[in-house]
């Protein structure tokens, strides 16, 4: 007999739906999807960079520049009355890798060739925010200029103040003395006239020198740190800082202890100065919210650095 015309087929049962995938933790879709990349790459990857602030920086440069720049036209007046060796002093008292300082044969070249490194590291300064310039834009070139002036000028002005709180006798006023008194002159006589004379400590040369030479260094290294740069940089700067250094001592105008603080000072505000201009061009976001589609709706997750 023929099927009733009311009794409709029975449609084939659907197949189940398979169960969601699981996503492996370590898969491409959940590092992009469920945890998004910053949308800034991480601080070791970062360039650093350096910044500089017109008014708080500049009116640091003006004080600084302008600190220093009296006081060398006051020293250069030779109102100052100089520091007078002590009749009774014994040049044994010295401290002892002082002493050949006084015993030396002074070098008539000496204060010239420091002179030519000082300037060397002076024409470096100019040069390198040139550089800077061409490799990285104008506010390399400016910024750089700035901690270069800056660095130097508060460098200047310490040696200066410290000058003139210590007023130590150079070398030569030694040598000077030790001729008069081989001469059959008295010590308590002695006179010591030039304020030029008794501003031994600290050494001006060697602490500037090691300004320019560690401002040069550190962004050296900031800048192109997987490169041979940074280290041909410090060799440099050491060298040049030891050749003006011993320089100075052999032209009798600063004891061995002298060129040994100058160079530690300069130094300390060369890397403080540039320190305080680094600002990292990255900054991380502590957290991070990321949203992902998923199976009949959306996922949300939460990561970062706790």
């Amino acid at each position: 007999s023929s099927p009733s015309p009311s009794a409709a087929p029975t449609p084939p049962s659907a197949p189940a739906a398979d169960p969601p995938a699981v996503v492996p933790p370590t898969a491409p879709a959940r590092k992009t999807d469920l945890v998004p990349a910053p949308a800034e790459p991480k601080p070791g990857d970062a360039k650093i960079r350096f910044v500089a602030d017109p008014l708080g920086d500049g009116a640091i440069l003006a004080t600084s520049a302008g600190l220093a720049g009296i006081m060398e036209l006051v020293l250069s007046t030779g109102e100052i009355r100089p520091q007078q060796i002590d009749a009774s002093f014994n040049n044994n008292s010295l401290l002892p890798f002082d002493r050949a300082a006084i015993s030396q044969t002074i070098d008539p070249n000496a204060s010239l060739f420091s002179g030519v490194g000082l300037y060397t590291a002076v024409g470096f300064a100019v040069l390198d925010p040139i550089l800077s310039g061409f490799r990285d834009g104008r506010e390399a070139a400016l910024v750089d200029a700035v901690m270069y002036a800056q660095a130097a000028s508060i460098t200047l002005g310490i040696t200066d103040i410290a000058k003139v709180a210590v007023r130590r006798p150079r070398p030569i006023a030694y040598i000077d003395r030790d001729k008069y008194l081989a001469q059959g002159g008295l010590a308590a006589t002695y006179d010591n006239t030039s304020t030029d004379s008794a501003m031994s400590f600290v050494s001006g040369h060697a602490a500037t020198t090691a300004t320019i030479s560690s401002v040069a260094t550190y962004l050296a290294f900031a800048r192109s740190p997987n490169t041979a740069r940074p280290w041909i940089t410090l060799a440099g700067g050491v060298l040049l800082t030891g050749f003006v250094s011993y320089e100075r001592v052999r032209a009798g105008a600063h004891f061995p202890s002298d060129v040994i603080a100058g160079a530690l000072a300069g130094t300390g505000v060369g890397l403080v100065v540039t320190h305080l201009h680094r600002e990292d061009r990255v900054q991380q976001r502590p957290i991070w919210v990321g949203f992902a589609p998923a199976n009949g709706g959306g996922m949300m997750s939460l990561s970062g650095r706790f």
